[in-house]
């Protein structure tokens, strides 16, 4: 069960990529976006500065085209002095000759500063200065210029976009054969600048500004005739004088001070020289200024396309982020699954595979790798749990076992004293055959003390054998002695091979006498009618246990030979799944069998390892209860005794019947 706090994978991935590629696009946004300002602004630069200069150079046509057509008119003029009622048709004549933009032509008499005749009413223009002239025409006149700025009382719309001059050519008389000054003729030229801006053109409306800071031309009449220093943005005016008149300043500035509604505008600007007579090798600036808004206007269609760009990727990203999840969480639930459900590791399900991931694929096989692991130890655990179950109950049956057994000549002895010592006795000889049966069971406790001492010795690995050549035929019989009493007591019979020669084996004469006592010993006690065959054959043997008991000789191990002792007898025999587990310490195919048999399972445990000890082993053959019971004892030949082949064959001889 989750626990509160914790998350799912597919829900932490999710956040996570979308906590990563949202910033990333918002950035993206933001980055686009003033790259695209930028581009925008770099636009309006050009075009503004382009602008400027095309303002600049129609100003300059304007002038030139005023000053040439003035020039020729007042050169080729012939006022006769004595017709002076003549002038004012002539100067009407004369302005309907020149363009539109001439709004007014006045003749002035110089010596008299009064107007002769003129096209605009009886007001001056412009004073014109006397001694601008020479008073005698020696070559082609100068034409003087001067620029109008009206008078706070005479600001009117007319006034609005445009730029007003006054060109001034002298007219000499010819008197005495002499060409004197004598009039002045005046003409108002009025150029009209761009009053509207045209959308995405970016022309701006056009503002000239004199070399001194005066406002030639702008479209807020507030400002003409005004000095930049008045102005809030002063300081950049005055940068944008000097870098204009300088020639060698980027031609592009920001402005605050052009606009009634104090908006940032945006100007290009151009320097022209100066048309002003009185003003020699000065310079006009002249701006094309337009509203920021106005050019990035094409920001805002930017802007929504990349608000419609960037909310398509959002959802774009959120799509993938959902599939990207799902396709890197649905592999790792289906290895949470796989693992919950190996909880069971009788019936774990199986391993999810072809999760289209490499390393998911590497994960599931290390899991089911992991799990057959743990199903092989938890087989392994339950085996051992029920060893350990048999060996308790093992335990139990020994100890239970051992005390029955050690109880029974502890009983006797006490009982066999006790009788003689309470007098209890008729005559001696009955006394002696309590001690008899006193001296018996204390034997019967002394072995039984010995097997335990024995088992215990051998699993701590301090029990030692000592190796020498041995007859093993005087060993088997002395074993078989001592167990004729009890072989004749149940009236069985015994099988003894007679050999021409003496065997000789490699073994401790006690440990091997031990182990035929206890096979005999257990032959005879499980035998109630028929009898015990001994035989003996010599085969090949090698320096393998396992293979010995294979009886396939490894073609990589040194060849030797074995004596094989087999004891058969007729006896209840063993089930065929208990013949392994009899050869274990304190254990007995069937707990039934002490009660009716005695003994407390040590005899086999005994002798395989006193086999083995000897580098010999023995083997248990039973066709299953109640069929007789084999056990083979293989012993090593001891080197003096080594024959050929077909010697050995011929070891072997006809069995003696004893009963």
């Amino acid at each position: 069960m989750p626990k509160l706090g914790q998350s799912s994978f597919r829900r932490i991935l999710l956040s996570q990529i979308l906590l990563l590629s949202l910033p990333v696009l918002l950035v993206g946004e933001y980055v686009t976006y003033r790259k695209a300002r930028s581009g925008l602004l770099e636009t309006a630069r050009l075009n503004l500065t382009e602008s400027a200069s095309k303002k600049a150079q129609t100003i300059n046509e304007w002038i030139d085209f005023n000053q040439s057509n003035l020039t020729i008119v007042t050169n080729n003029i012939i006022l006769q002095p004595a017709q002076p009622q003549q002038y004012s048709t002539l100067i009407s004549e004369l302005q309907g000759q020149f363009s539109p933009s001439v709004s007014c032509l006045q003749l002035t008499n110089l010596q008299t500063e009064k107007l002769v005749a003129s096209t605009c009413g009886t007001q001056p223009i412009y004073s014109i200065p006397k001694n601008f002239w020479p008073a005698k025409k020696n070559k082609t006149p100068e034409v003087y210029i001067n620029y109008l700025v009206p008078s706070p009382d005479q600001k009117s719309l007319e006034w609005r976009n445009q730029i007003k001059l006054v060109f001034n050519a002298p007219i000499y008389v010819n008197e005495k054969n002499e060409n004197k000054l004598k009039y002045v003729l005046s003409l108002q030229s009025t150029l009209y600048l761009e009053a509207k801006e045209r959308p995405k053109s970016l022309t701006g409306f056009t503002v000239i500004i004199d070399q001194g800071g005066t406002i030639i031309s702008h479209p807020n009449l507030a400002k003409l005739g005004r000095n930049i220093q008045e102005q809030a943005d002063a300081s950049r005016l005055s940068k944008l004088l000097s870098n204009a008149l300088e020639k060698n300043k980027n031609s592009f500035i920001h402005l605050f001070s052009f606009d009634p509604a104090g908006k940032e505008l945006l100007a290009g600007y151009d320097a022209i020289p100066s048309p002003l007579t009185s003003e020699k090798n000065n310079q006009w600036v002249v701006l094309a200024v337009v509203d920021l808004q106005q050019a990035l206007s094409g920001l805002k269609d930017i802007k929504s396309l990349l608000i419609f760009v960037i909310l398509s990727l959002v959802v774009a990203s959120i799509i993938a982020a959902v599939y990207v999840s799902r396709d890197l969480a649905i592999p790792l639930e289906k290895l949470r699954d796989y693992a919950i459900k190996a909880k069971n590791l009788e019936s774990p399900g199986h391993v999810p595979n072809n999760l289209k991931i490499r390393e998911f694929n590497q994960l599931a096989e290390a899991l089911n790798t992991m799990v057959s692991s743990l199903r092989a130890r938890a087989q392994a655990l339950e085996y051992a749990s029920k060893e350990a179950q048999v060996a308790n109950q093992l335990k139990n049956e020994f100890l239970r076992v051992v005390s029955h057994e050690l109880r029974t000549p502890l009983n006797g002895i006490i009982n066999s004293i006790s009788l003689i010592q309470d007098g209890l006795c008729d005559n001696k000889a009955e006394e002696e055959e309590y001690l008899q049966i006193a001296s018996d069971s204390g034997q019967h406790l002394l072995n039984l003390v010995d097997d335990i001492l024995d088992i215990a010795l051998i699993e701590e690995g301090k029990l030692s054998v000592m190796l020498e050549p041995t007859d093993l035929m005087h060993i088997l019989k002395d074993a078989v002695n001592l167990q004729m009493l009890d072989i004749q007591q149940k009236n069985l019979t015994i099988d003894l091979p007679t050999l021409d020669k003496p065997i000789i084996v490699h073994a401790d004469p006690d440990k091997l006498k031990q182990v035929f006592i206890n096979i005999l010993n257990n032959a005879v006690k499980f035998t109630k009618s028929g009898g015990i065959i001994i035989s003996t054959r010599i085969e090949f043997a090698t320096n393998s246990l396992k293979e010995m008991q294979n009886n396939t000789p490894s073609k990589s191990t040194s060849v030797r030979y074995q004596v094989v002792v087999t004891i058969a007898d007729t006896g209840i025999g063993v089930a065929l799944g208990h013949q392994q587990k009899i050869f274990e310490p304190f254990a007995m195919a069937d707990g039934s069998t002490t009660r009716e048999f005695g003994g407390i399972g040590l005899g086999l445990a005994i002798s395989r390892s006193l086999m083995q000890m000897m580098g010999g082993f023995i083997t248990l053959d039973s066709p299953g209860l109640n069929l007789g019971t084999s056990v083979m004892i293989s012993i090593p030949l001891s080197d003096t005794n080594t024959k050929s082949a077909s010697t050995q064959n011929a070891i072997v001889s006809d069995p003696v019947i004893a009963e």
